[in-house]
C-alpha cells in the first residue's frame, strides 16, 4: 500500500513565505492557527569548524554562555522574563552552526525575538556566570569519561576522520581544553562569528506570515557584522587504506559498546536518499533492520545494534553501533562489518526496499503533526538548499529510487575500509 500523502497536504510555496532581509538574515514563516502557540528555530554559521584541537568546545561554551547575561538583562531577569510568559528559549552550539529553539504564544513573538536578539548581539559573559558554566561543561565531560558509548563515539571520530579535520575532534571540548578556554577567547569568537550572515529564522505557528516576518526584522533587521568569516573549507579526506582500531579502557563496566564505520554523504550529495534507504535496511528499518535482526536477534552477541547517517554539511559519519558482553566483541565486530559487506556486494530484495520506501514515506506526516516537527524540516530545507517544494516532491523522489542506486550509494561510502573504536572493560583490548 502506498502511504505516500498526497504532495497538496504538504507544506510547500503556497503556504511557506520566504524573506531575505538586507543584512543577510533568512526568514521563513509558515503559519498555523490551530493552536495558539508558535515555535521558533534560530541557526547562525558560527560553529566549532572554526576551532582547532586546542581551543576544542570554545563555540559550544560560548553559545552556552550567551543567556548568561546581556547588556539589558542580567541573568535572572532574562529568565524571569521568558519564564513570565510560559515561554522557553535555548541556546547551543554545534559543529557547523549555533542553533537556538524558542516557543510563546503567537502574542509574546516580540518578546521572544527581542530577548533572542539581546542575547546574540550584545552578550557581557559575566564572569561568575562563565565560571559556573565552565563547572557544569567539565563536569559533563568528567561523566562521559565513564560512559562506554560515548567514549566509543568519540574515538572512532579521531579514527575516522584526518587529525586536523574538524569532525575528528568533540564539538563539548575536552578536559585539557575547557578549563583552559578563558572568558576573553569566548568574547572574542562572538565578536568574530557572530553576525546576520548566513542567518536562518524559521517561524512555525498562530501569527500571519508578514507580521512575523516584520517582527524578526525589527528585533535582527540592523544587525551588522562587516568583520564575520565565511565558514572555511573541510579539509580532504583521504582514502583509509586499511581497517583502523582504537580500544579504549573503562573500568569497572560490564558492557561494551562499539562503534564502525566510515564517513559518509553529506546532506546535499545527490545519492543522500538512496543512501537513506540503504541505511534504512541495514539498520533502522523496524527493530533496527539487518543489524538487529542478525546481530541482535538472530545471534545474540549485541544488547542493541543499529546504524545512522549523520549528513549535514559535510562528509558526515555513517555508523553502526552495538553494545554487546566484553567477551563478543570480536564477534560481534566480524558481524556488523559481514553486514555492511553484504548490503555494499548485493542488491536488496524488492521487499526491502518496498517496505523501506514505504516507511519513509509514510512517516513524514507524522513528523509534520507538530509546529516543532516543520520548523525542524523546514530548517533543513533551507540549510541545504533543498527548495520550498521539496516536501511535494519527496514522495517521487524516494518512489524512484531503485535497487541498483541503493547498492551504488552503498558501495559508494561503505565499500572502504572502516574505523572501529571500542569502549568497555580491560577485556576489550586486542581483538580474539
Amino acid at each position: 500500500m502506498n502511504h505516500t500523502p498526497a504532495p497538496s497536504s504538504l507544506p510547500g510555496p503556497d503556504d511557506i513565505v520566504r524573506r531575505a532581509l538586507p543584512n543577510g538574515v533568512t526568514v521563513l514563516v509558515r503559519e498555523n492557527h490551530a493552536s495558539p502557540a508558535v515555535v521558533m528555530s534560530v541557526l547562525l554559521p558560527a560553529g566549532a569548524v572554526f576551532e582547532t584541537r586546542e581551543t576544542a568546545g570554545l563555540a559550544a561554551f560560548t553559545a552556552s554562555a550567551l543567556m548568561r547575561g546581556t547588556q539589558r538583562r542580567d541573568f535572572q531577569t532574562l529568565y524571569e522574563e521568558i519564564e513570565s510568559i510560559g515561554a522557553s528559549l535555548g541556546i547551543s552550539g554545534g559543529l557547523h552552526s549555533t542553533r537556538a529553539y524558542g516557543k510563546s504564544l503567537a502574542e509574546d513573538l516580540p518578546t521572544l525575538l527581542d530577548v533572542l536578539a539581546d542575547a546574540l548581539r550584545a552578550p557581557t559573559f559575566p564572569p561568575e556566570q562563565v565560571e559556573r558554566l565552565r563547572g557544569e561543561i567539565v563536569t559533563g565531560l568528567r561523566y562521559r569519561e565513564q560512559d562506554t558509548r560515548r567514549r566509543a563515539a568519540l574515538a572512532f571520530r579521531a579514527l575516522a576522520y584526518p587529525e586536523a579535520h574538524p569532525y575528528s575532534r568533540s564539538v563539548s571540548g575536552y578536559l585539557d581544553t575547557v578549563p583552559a578556554l578563558r572568558r576573553e577567547a569566548l568574547v572574542d569568537f562572538h565578536r568574530r562569528h557572530y553576525g546576520p550572515k548566513g542567518m536562518i529564522v524559521v517561524i512555525v505557528g498562530a501569527t500571519p506570515a508578514a507580521q512575523a516576518i516584520d517582527q524578526v526584522a525589527q528585533a535582527l533587521g540592523d544587525w551588522a557584522n562587516p568583520d564575520q568569516p565565511p565558514a572555511p573549507d573541510l579539509p580532504p579526506l583521504p582514502p583509509a587504506e586499511e581497517v583502523r582500531r582504537a580500544d579504549v579502557t573503562v573500568p569497572d563496566k560490564t558492557q561494551s559498546d562499539i562503534v564502525l564505520g566510515v564517513p559518509g554523504p553529506a546532506r546535499t550529495a545527490p545519492d543522500w536518499l538512496a543512501a537513506v534507504v540503504a541505511n534504512n535496511i541495514l539498520g533502522m528499518f523496524g527493530l533496527m533492520g539487518r543489524l538487529g535482526d542478525i546481530v541482535r536477534d538472530q545471534l545474540g552477541l549485541a544488547y542493541y545494534a543499529y546504524s545512522q547517517l549523520e549528513g549535514g554539511m559535510g562528509p558526515g559519519a555513517w555508523q553502526a553501533a552495538a553494545g554487546v558482553n566484553p567477551d563478543n566483541v570480536q564477534l560481534a565486530i566480524d558481524s556488523i562489518a559481514g553486514e555492511i559487506a553484504r548490503i555494499a556486494s548485493e542488491p536488496v530484495t524488492e521487499e526491502e526496499l518496498a517496505e523501506n520506501k514505504s516507511s519513509l514515506t509514510g512517516g513524514l506526516p507524522l513528523q509534520l503533526e507538530t509546529n516543532e516537527g516543520v520548523a525542524s524540516v523546514l530548517m533543513r530545507m533551507e540549510r541545504y538548499q533543498l527548495g520550498l517544494d521539496y516536501l511535494q516532491r519527496y514522495g517521487a523522489s524516494m518512489n524512484a529510487i531503485s535497487r541498483e542506486d541503493v547498492l551504488a550509494a552503498a558501495q559508494r561510502y561503505l565499500g572502504q575500509q572502516y574505523a572501529v573504536a571500542v569502549a568497555g572493560p580491560t577485556r576489550n583490548s586486542g581483538a580474539s
